[in-house]
């Protein structure tokens, strides 16, 4: 998979960051970092307006493993949208249409990086070395998610909108003081939210503190033009990215739906964190394909054309034109992808319908570490009514 840092590449044609902006028609737009265009032609390098110059370096193997990793993470959260339908989980959060931004950044993180997500990042988890089956117990009930995030260096899936900027601020701040920042093996941290977010308390309070405090923390935004059925015109006047000068940090927007870009802007921020440069905020302007979560009918809020115009962008349609073009890969070995998405679907279906549903009485089992005398009254409540049923014959 992809592990090289971002350098000169031999393909495609050198540019500035006058790139198209997706769903605009192919119209120039300065502000956004793009190495992908969506017809899959390769741009050597891009030089944003601060003067960063943006690039990336793969093998032949490496971009077919980008490749590879698209088409499984979206095949593994259809599946899990399929599940939810039929009744097997309770809720579930597609990322459909923001895989580029997801695996292109998590593919960028480094081992000793520390990423905290929201509810959405399955294409993060997934490039973390995550069993995929880990967030379907969340989403199912039967367990709080079971991955350890030191071992894997990826937090919990946080529900409550924006708390994780906070965690993530004040991990980094730790990571400061612990004195593991300043070298090339230095450690940083990533936060994940969306558009939505940004309007809140908890993310305004996280760059402040993360400002103050050089934190060395990458603020992630992927902005998927809606916060629920919020549309992106009512949260903010200003693109999302230009907000950091506020609180005196960088910001810089990525085509989202560029794997490579977004792997190289997440890249480079990171880097600077870790040397010791403080914060940045990433704006990685992409689209919810589907619906917020499977509660939500976003046909009720958006026009079919719009959703037309985005999927024209679609990440890994652009990603396998390039590879087509530059003969990097044939038929057959788009073919195999399918056949390993389609099996992996499959194998996650299987594991999903045979969890065991947990004994209700392991709900108290982990809410203290050393115990709780209200918490066993609680129990003992519970045990009791549960008790009260057994002979029943309703």
């Amino acid at each position: 998979m992809a592990k090289g840092d971002p350098g000169v590449t031999s393909r495609g044609k050198r540019a500035t960051s006058r790139s198209r902006r997706p769903g605009t028609g192919g119209s120039a737009d300065p502000e956004l970092v793009q190495l992908l265009t969506p017809d899959g032609d390769r741009v050597d390098s891009v030089t944003a307006p601060d003067g960063t110059e943006y690039r990336v370096d793969f093998t032949d193997e490496e971009y077919r493993g980008l490749y590879r990793d698209l088409v499984l993470v979206r095949k593994l959260d259809a599946e899990a949208t399929a599940l939810q339908r039929q009744g097997e989980l309770g809720i579930w959060a597609s990322l459909l249409g923001q895989e580029a931004a997801q695996v292109g950044s998590g593919r960028a993180l480094r081992p000793q990086d520390m990423a905290f997500p929201t509810y959405r990042e399955h294409g993060v988890l997934y490039c973390r070395g995550i069993d995929p089956i880990m967030p379907l117990g969340l989403f199912r009930g039967v367990d709080q998610g079971g991955w350890d995030p030191n071992e894997f260096k990826f937090n919990m899936y946080t529900i409550v909108i924006g708390a994780q900027t906070l965690h993530a601020t004040g991990y980094a701040m730790g990571v400061n003081m612990d004195g593991r920042t300043g070298t090339d093996d230095g450690e940083a941290v990533i936060a994940y939210f969306g558009d939505g977010a940004t309007s809140q308390g908890d993310v305004n309070e996280a760059f402040v503190w993360a400002s103050v405090f050089n934190a060395p923390l990458v603020f992630f935004c992927q902005n998927n033009q809606y916060a629920i059925s919020e549309p992106l015109e009512r949260q903010t006047r200003i693109p999302l990215y230009q907000r950091s000068a506020g609180f005196g940090f960088p910001g810089v927007r990525v085509d989202g739906n560029d794997v490579l870009a977004s792997y190289a802007v997440t890249r480079a921020a990171l880097d600077n964190a870790r040397h010791g440069q403080g914060p940045t905020l990433i704006e990685a302007y992409t689209y919810r394909m589907g619906a917020h979560t499977t509660t939500d009918d976003p046909t009720r809020y958006r026009i079919a054309s719009e959703v037309e115009a985005w999927r024209a962008k679609d990440p890994i349609a652009r990603m396998r034109a390039f590879l087509s073009k530059q003969q990097i890969v044939d038929e057959a070995y788009f073919a195999e992808v399918d056949e390993q998405a389609k099996q992996e679907a499959l194998h996650l279906r299987e594991r999903v319908l045979s969890m065991p549903d947990p004994q209700p009485l392991t709900l108290f089992d982990n809410v203290y570490a050393h115990g709780s005398p209200l918490i066993d009254t609680q129990r003992e409540q519970l045990s009791a009514y549960l008790g009260s049923f057994e002979g029943s014959t309703h």
